[in-house]
């Protein structure tokens, strides 16, 4: 991006726990932060949380007031018609596992910068990746009474 995420507004999709961290770490360096969610009690902690929240069917309305967003919903919410409304000088991340949430083909027709990071916490930090996945199973097992 010709900018820095500082005072960059940002969009998330999503308000898993993707979502939930990546929103705390982008108003942690100074960015202006939306997320967008379905969930009413999303939308409340969106708030609370000091971010600005949108409900994700009205998406379409805001995505031409972003300098970058970021998708984190493993199915399409990007698709023609709301790529059509994303602004050429935008960046958009899918951080989703497959099949993402971006019309990567369409996207690329209509000439906007996307990147698809895909597995990323296992390419750029395997061993601490590998340890929160062992937490997570061991914590699964021990609620369960494994």
């Amino acid at each position: 991006m010709p900018i820095t995420l500082q005072n960059s507004k940002a969009l998330i999709l999503g308000y898993g726990r993707i979502g939930k961290v990546l929103s705390k770490k982008l108003h942690g360096i100074g960015a202006k932060v939306h997320v967008a969610a379905r969930k009413h009690h999303d939308l409340a902690w969106i708030e609370t949380m000091g971010y600005i929240p949108i409900r994700m069917p009205e998406i379409s309305t805001y995505l031409n007031t972003f300098d970058v967003i970021f998708n984190t919903v493993p199915h399409i919410i990007l698709d023609s018609k709301e790529l059509q409304g994303i602004r050429k000088d935008s960046l958009i991340i899918d951080l989703a596992s497959k099949p993402g949430g971006v019309n990567f083909e369409r996207a690329k027709e209509i000439g906007l910068k996307t990147i698809w990071a895909l597995s990323l916490p296992g390419k750029v930090a395997p061993i601490t990746t590998a340890k929160y996945m062992k937490d997570t199973i061991y914590n699964i097992l021990n609620d369960s009474g494994l």
